[in-house]
């Protein structure tokens, strides 16, 4: 008879270690799929983790770079102890988000506001008078300087921007001369050019939170702009920007956008210019003049037309090099023109387009090394 059961202490034994080795792998190789599980699990968890946060930042108007750089910004007053330093860092985001207003205008629809200091002015000298003569809190003055600098956009925009290209852009520079003119001959109103005090927003001479107080103004008015130029409103504007009979074929109110436009970028001069009286203590009509125009076109140029961001970098470049070398004040038009030039002929589009070719080569250079790898 066959007895499939051997009797063989020894062969007992192998078989034995054979069962218990077999054991030991199955028990390897489910450790093993379960660690994997677990890595591949926290690997798509922190990509989800990554893409929320970037799809948070885009919902709000910032990207991961406009983040850290406005971080480092805001800690800045933090390390640095030189209130001159600190002045102009005010002086950049001053100059800085008037850019970005400026090229909300020139850089999508195609209109160059030269009357837009003078709009700044309305801004500065309502925000002055409403808290001199009405004795009005200055914030409330900085958001009435706002509004009447937005109703003033809104009427210089109904009458102009029906106008196309170079006479919309001269007959905004004719209003500009007329509200200056207008300044300093209501000695009454303004004092003219004797010069009208402002009073301060802050009880102290510290400049930090005057500081923090054009960060917000800054931050706020990028994300704003940011946002209206990626949506449905910033397609019409470009559309209208570049050709404007295309627009209108396709059912796009020029004009509409155009004073929308408008309306809302002397709005945001207008709050710069009731924090720069504030700031600077004393109003003359030389804040309306057609050379600080000028000199925000020329950032805003420089910086790269289309791009919000460029003429903010470009401030902060810029002006700090001209207060440091205070000889190059007088001569700072010439430089600009010289800047302008170069920027055409090298990077018609400004810093942003020149920081656009730095990101790009470097991202280039880190997916061969990928492929390489």
């Amino acid at each position: 008879m066959n007895n499939n059961t051997t009797n063989n202490p020894k062969e007992k034994r192998d078989n034995e270690n054979r069962v218990r080795e077999s054991g030991s792998a199955n028990k390897t190789v489910a450790n093993d799929t379960v660690s994997t599980g677990k890595a591949g699990g926290t690997i798509a968890g922190s990509a989800g983790k990554t893409g929320g946060i970037n799809e948070l930042l885009g919902k709000i108007g910032l990207g991961p770079l406009s983040l850290l750089a406005f971080v480092l910004l805001g800690l800045a007053p933090l390390f640095i102890d030189d209130r001159f330093i600190i002045h102009l860092m005010i002086s950049g985001m001053i100059f800085g988000t008037l850019a970005m207003g400026f090229d909300f205008t020139v850089g999508y629809i195609n209109i160059v506001n030269f009357g837009y200091a003078a709009i700044m002015g309305v801004g500065a000298y309502s925000s002055a008078l409403t808290v001199s003569r009405l004795g009005m809190s200055p914030w409330l003055g900085m958001a009435i300087g706002g509004v009447m600098a937005a109703i003033m956009g809104f009427l210089i925009g109904v009458v102009t921007l029906r106008l196309r290209g170079l006479f919309a852009a001269v007959m905004a520079w004719f209003v500009g001369l007329t509200l200056l003119a207008m300044t300093a001959n209501l000695v009454d109103l303004t004092r003219g050019w004797l010069g009208l005090r402002v009073r301060p927003l802050f009880a102290t001479p510290d400049r930090i939170p005057y500081f923090y107080t054009i960060f917000v103004i800054t931050v706020v008015s990028y994300i704003i702009l940011y946002r209206l130029t990626q949506g449905k409103m910033g397609m019409a504007f470009k559309a209208i920007g570049q050709n404007q009979e295309a627009a209108h074929s396709v059912g796009v109110n020029s004009t509409k956008y155009k004073i929308i436009n408008f309306t809302i970028s002397c709005a945001l001069a207008g709050v710069v210019g009731g924090f720069y009286g504030h700031f600077v203590g004393i109003l003359t009509p030389d804040v309306m003049h057609t050379r600080e125009t000028v000199e925000v076109l020329a950032l805003a140029y420089i910086g790269g037309r289309g791009s919000i961001w460029g003429g903010l970098l470009a401030a902060f470049i810029i002006i700090p090099i001209f207060e440091y070398l205070r000889p190059l004040m007088a001569m700072r038009f010439v430089i600009y023109g010289l800047l302008l030039m170069l920027v055409m002929i090298l990077y018609p589009g400004g810093l942003s387009q020149f920081f656009a070719f730095i990101k790009a080569q470097i991202f280039n250079r880190s997916s061969k090394v990928e492929e390489r790898a």
